[in-house]
């Protein structure tokens, strides 16, 4: 396996003007990408077209001072839009895992009710279940802190 294929758990998100495109092989030359990893049910990306950063571009987000209030809204706003669109992402991964177990049950002519069948199954839902978790979880974070400075905001005005 060449490094231009991911591993089962990285994704590459090619991006060329409003265009997105996820995929498990690296982009295109002419498209920016990021990778997105999940491990241990932690969801990281990383624009790969740039050096990797130290810090939780997160963290990094939600510390910054120095920005102007709306530039840090918008990147907040931004931010829980993207995780958003990674969820929907999650769903269309967990839809075509769950097909693929389905025909190799059918194909070794395994039952519904088949223990494997079931292990397998629960242990891709949870997996996904726990991913689009951790999303709903920063979404309220950030949406939280947008709210926190919108009324900092007022009350300065």
């Amino acid at each position: 396996m060449g490094s231009q294929f991911a591993s089962a758990n990285t994704i590459f998100k090619c991006m060329k003007d409003d265009k997105v495109v996820f995929s498990q092989t690296v982009c295109p030359k002419e498209y920016r990408q990021h990778k997105i990893e999940y491990q241990l049910g932690i969801t990281t990306e990383v624009d790969s077209d740039k050096v990797v950063l130290k810090e939780d571009p997160l963290k990094a987000l939600l510390k910054k001072k120095t920005i102007s209030q709306e530039k840090l809204i918008q990147l907040l706003d931004s931010e829980v839009y993207r995780l958003k669109q990674e969820s929907s992402y999650f769903e269309i991964l967990r839809a075509s895992e769950i097909q693929k177990l389905d025909r190799n049950r059918y194909w070794h002519k395994k039952e519904k009710d088949d223990p494997e069948y079931i292990g397998d199954l629960e242990e891709i839902n949870q997996r996904f279940n726990e991913l689009m978790k951790n999303n709903r979880h920063v979404i309220i974070v950030l949406i939280e802190h947008k709210t926190k400075i919108l009324k900092e905001s007022d009350e300065t005005d």
